[in-house]
């Protein structure tokens, strides 16, 4: 408990220290450990960890999905704490976990073209873009079938794909994360899913004065995809958290907008299973149902 307390405390002092685009997390790192892969973007030298499965076979398009770490973090400890390689290995993808630029010595994710809630002006969408340009060219990729997702400030770099890269990502995921208020010009219906915890201190659930609420970004996302309005609703506490789940399909082509809303749950990439899964394979299960043109 007292710990509990202590950390708390800490959280506390690091929001009222800092302004909205100054949220910090865990990492203190600005680079990645784990043997990165490189690439020179807008006269930068920037770095990403890719994951190819053992089933991968040149013969046959893949699917790729991005994972993007929270604020302040590192790649390679993120593919560590929030884990996909064994899905990857199941479901033959390729994962790319990228590497945020620094930022008076944290990394970060801008989701936003340059200006507006951007922390810096790294250009972020343009160095998706030419990572997907790189392993294009080195592995057979479905290019209807790349995914976008990411935890924190990387959720909110997944709804930054959403917003102004849907010609490129077929769904996005985010964990723990929320969509800023610069919107771009989705140019397709673009299904969602939604993890948050209901105690999360760093980006409240129920939003505040610098952040959106989640249900303002689903409401954004159900009007925008014209999915119904009065969701399916199921909840689950076989894994040890109460954990409910919302369903906003019907959709078009077919695209729903969903959530997992984790009573009690704080700012994590969650481990806590809804019916035997963790948020790892939540994510993958749902944005795997769709590519380019919606549901496969």
């Amino acid at each position: 408990m007292k710990k509990s307390i202590l950390l708390f405390t800490i959280l506390l002092s690091i929001l009222s220290s800092c302004k909205k685009d100054d949220v910090k997390e865990h990492s203190e790192s600005c680079y990645t450990n784990n043997n990165p892969q490189s690439i020179v973007h807008d006269g930068i030298n920037r770095e990403y960890v890719l994951y190819v499965p053992n089933s991968y076979d040149s013969a046959s398009p893949v699917p790729v999905l991005f994972n993007f770490h929270g604020f302040g973090g590192n790649a390679s400890e993120f593919m560590n704490d929030a884990d996909m390689r064994a899905v990857a290995e199941s479901d033959t993808f390729i994962l790319v976990y990228p590497q945020g630029s620094c930022l008076e010595g944290s990394s970060h994710w801008n989701a936003c073209p340059t200006g507006g809630d951007n922390k810096s002006n790294a250009d972020d969408l343009g160095f998706v873009e030419s990572i997907i340009n790189e392993i294009s060219s080195q592995y057979n990729i479905d290019m209807e079938r790349i995914y976008g997702a990411g935890y924190s400030n990387g959720g909110m770099m997944a709804y930054g794909l959403a917003n102004y890269k849907s010609n490129l990502v077929a769904a996005v995921a985010s964990v723990s994360g929320v969509m800023l208020d610069c919107i771009g010009q989705t140019s397709r219906p673009i299904p969602i899913v939604h993890l948050h915890g209901t105690s999360d201190v760093v980006l409240p659930y129920n939003g505040n004065s610098d952040w959106s609420s989640t249900q303002s970004t689903l409401d954004h996302w159900i009007n925008f995809n014209n999915t119904i309005t009065v969701p399916t609703v199921s909840t689950d506490n076989s894994g040890g958290m109460s954990i409910e789940y919302y369903v906003y399909d019907q959709g078009d082509s077919s695209v729903s907008v969903e959530h997992y809303k984790y009573i009690g749950g704080e700012h994590v990439w969650f481990s806590t299973t809804y019916q035997g899964q963790n948020a790892s394979e939540i994510v993958w299960n749902f944005v795997s149902q769709y590519d380019i043109n919606g549901l496969r």
